[in-house]
């Protein structure tokens, strides 16, 4: 007998291409689900258009052990395009780097001429090879995307994880029917995992599968590695649909909200206990020994004969450590399990729109700017055009302004070196100056982070305040509806007994609707012009009004009963929910306490370390150039001492101290980007907000500490320095 399979597979090709405009390849979906795709998550189609375009371009053909593993992180992470396409983008974006960094160097060849190789290998060889570096970053970064777009979307979808098992129970609690209670979950749900659970319907629409069972059971496979209380959710409430007896069905239901439930909590507390040993060596390795090796560098420059130079620090401080630092807070993020976090979209936001907007960045940008050019005010001074329009000097001395003390010390002191080259500055004023600018990049990021963000933070805020409380007003209502009182009139014993509480307004709003209005049930909640849902809007709040009028259809009393599952599972929610919060408490506020008070604390120590190091090495060049040039004999040369204490082969405290500025900036970044995917998951928002504030604070103490530590302890090594002198 001939298999129909056979014959579908033999002729279904060569039918295809007969089919006129048939755009679709082998392995595509229904145009539905790629438009719903689009509409829901339409952040990750700028990689999907960008590997199609660059893709074509250079056939790759990857081995079968990559195709199969970049096959799996594309279909988790619902990316429509192949491997052979991420792995030509990545060799591509790779060779447009090197290509663009070739560029600039032979531009800077043939500008300079000859000379930037000769005399200025050291440089040139550096650029290249940071070229090279930053062309196998790139291919690394496209080539991984797929890894950490599919973990993305397993963190945020399993985020959504207990309120998808949670609306499934209730409504399966009232009505046996799988089909429709997935159809309910993924209405109510926000993607990712919404697009998921709408996924299993078109495979069955599409033919892939035939029954929902079967396309959920495929789907649930791909959960079998990292949630398997997921998976275990799920067959049971499977199997409650062969359960005769009806309080047998029910208790299964319970139990897997339970399940997943307890699973969630056992994975947290396993990875809070793993996490404290990674992090702690990212402290210890990216911000500690960093910044102590930064309060050996003046010293270390003057004893290399300036072998070690400024961009050197700039390479080392402000590229390698933050690559190093972001790299192994990618291995740490990797291994947080799903489950837990927020669950809400940004972009379902109404006011989405102000945390999209770019008129923060121009305001901060109108703010930041003057503060940044004040610190480069050392070098404005060097140009001829500013002193002889303003009528100033190029440098002053302090005692020049009465602080006789300090005489002979200057500003900004630049030293020339021969031949025109100008080095520095190394002065007092000029590194306080400095400090303008990594002040400027802070205010620019926390000024419009603050903005975009603060009216959706404090949104969020009240809207959970509202949650809380809505709990207990909604098992109210379950014990008036269970009472017999109708929908209508249980909503306003409801509003009287509320009378004080956030909820009470809904309540009120709903019963004002019904009774003045005359609208029915589900108008007066969810009309579009004048239902309640729209001044409050919270995804639990209407979820539980959508389970009140399904379930009301088949009266009363499973209404209330379902009303008063909702309340007493979000109960168990939140106290599940707080447990978690105890257990990665400790970690957080450890990494949050390093990140914004101890590194910018030992930094700001380190800078005025520097500049008191810069002050003391000047001076002793100052002093010995005078007792040599005096001709004075100690019984050694003073010439070959002045030779090695030189000035001018130090590395100036102002570069120093810009670059450490920076390196806090961005380990800043870094450090509350994965603090937020631990506690909380992928949330951009909370990212956004705490960049904005960890910015602010750890800034603020780094600035002030160091303006403290080189006002200290220069004006001590000045006072010391004074009677050598002499």
């Amino acid at each position: 007998m001939v298999n129909v399979d056979d014959i579908l597979k033999k002729y279904s090709s060569s039918l295809a291409k007969k089919i006129p405009g048939n755009e679709y390849r082998v392995g595509d979906v229904s145009r539905e689900y790629l438009q719903f795709k689009q509409d829901m998550m339409p952040n990750l189609s700028r990689y999907e258009k960008m590997a199609r375009s660059f893709g074509g371009l250079l056939k790759v053909k990857p081995s079968k052990k990559d195709e199969l593993r970049l096959g799996k992180n594309l279909g988790i992470a619902h990316l429509d395009i192949t491997p052979s396409e991420v792995i030509s983008f990545s060799f591509f974006g790779a060779f447009i780097t090197f290509f663009i960094g070739l560029i600039i160097f032979l531009g800077v060849f043939f500008y300079v001429g000859s000379d930037f190789i000769s005399y200025s290998f050291g440089p040139a060889g550096l650029f290249l090879f940071m070229v090279l570096i930053a062309s196998m970053f790139v291919f690394y970064y496209i080539y991984s995307s797929p890894l950490r777009m599919s973990k993305l979307w397993r963190l945020k979808a399993g985020s959504q994880m207990v309120p998808c098992i949670l609306y499934i129970v209730v409504y399966m609690k009232h009505t046996s029917n799988l089909e429709r209670a997935i159809a309910f979950a993924s209405q109510h749900l926000q993607a990712p995992l919404a697009l998921d659970l709408r996924k299993i319907f078109w495979d069955v629409e599409t033919g892939k599968y035939s029954t929902i069972k079967e396309s959920l059971d495929h789907y649930l496979e791909s959960w079998q590695e990292d949630s398997l209380e997921f998976v275990e959710s799920f067959h049971l409430i499977e199997s409650s649909l062969y359960e005769p007896s009806e309080a047998r069905r029910i208790q299964i239901l319970e139990k897997a909200l339970q399940v997943i439930l307890d699973g969630v909590y056992e994975k947290m507390l396993v990875f809070s206990r793993d996490v404290r040993s990674p992090l702690t060596n990212l402290y210890m390795l990216g911000i500690v020994l960093p910044t102590l090796a930064l309060a050996l560098l003046p010293l270390a420059s003057t004893l290399l004969q300036g072998a070690l130079k400024a961009y050197h620090v700039f390479i080392l401080f402000n590229l390698i450590i933050p690559f190093f630092v972001f790299y192994l807070t990618t291995q740490i993020m990797l291994k947080r399990p799903g489950g837990y976090g927020e669950a809400e979209i940004l972009e379902l936001n109404p006011e989405y729109y102000k945390y999209k907007s770019k008129k923060p960045y121009i305001l901060s940008g109108l703010i930041a700017l003057p503060l940044f050019i004040i610190g480069l005010i050392p070098f404005l001074f060097q140009q001829s055009w500013f002193v002889d329009t303003l009528n100033l000097q190029k440098d002053y001395d302090f005692s020049q302004i009465g602080i006789n003390f300090l005489s002979g010390i200057k500003f900004f002191d630049f030293k020339e070196i021969g031949n025109g080259i100008i080095v520095g500055p190394f002065g007092i004023v000029a590194l306080v100056l400095s400090l303008f600018i990594p002040l400027s990049i802070a205010l620019f990021f926390s000024i419009a982070y603050k903005i975009k963000t603060k009216q959706l933070i404090k949104s969020r805020d009240d809207t959970k305040q509202l949650e809380q409380e809505f709990v207990n007003s909604l098992f109210q209502l379950g014990n008036r509806l269970g009472d017999g009182l109708p929908a209508e009139i249980a909503f306003a014993r409801v509003a009287e007994s509320t009378r004080g509480q956030r909820t009470e307004n809904f309540f009120r709003r709903v019963n004002l609707n019904l009774q003045q209005a005359g609208m029915s049930l589900e108008n007066a909640i969810f009309d579009q012009r004048r239902g309640a849902i729209i001044f409050f809007p919270s995804s639990l709040i209407a979820t539980s009004m959508r389970i009140l009028l399904e379930s009301a259809k088949k009266g009363l009393k499973i209404a209330a009963q379902s009303l008063m599952s909702i309340s007493e599972y979000i109960k168990n929610i939140q106290k599940v929910t707080q447990r978690l919060n105890d257990l990665l408490a400790e970690v957080v506020s450890d990494m949050k306490s390093n990140m914004v008070f101890l590194a910018p604390l030992l930094s700001g120590i380190v800078v005025g370390l520097a500049g008191m190091i810069t002050f003391i090495i000047n001076k002793l060049d100052a002093i010995l150039h005078d007792i040599g040039g005096g001709g004075a004999t100690l019984g050694f040369d003073i010439n070959s001492i002045a030779g090695f204490i030189d000035i001018n082969k130090i590395i100036p405290p102002y570069y120093l101290q810009v670059a450490i500025g920076l390196y806090i900036i961005e380990i800043i970044f870094i450090l509350t980007n994965v603090l937020v995917i631990i506690n909380s998951g992928e949330d951009k928002l909370k990212k956004t907000y705490e960049i904005g504030k960890n910015l602010k604070a750890g800034v603020w103490l780094y600035l002030i500490v160091t303006l403290f530590s080189v006002l200290a302890l220069s004006l001590l090594a000045a006072i010391v320095l004074q009677g050598l002198g002499s």
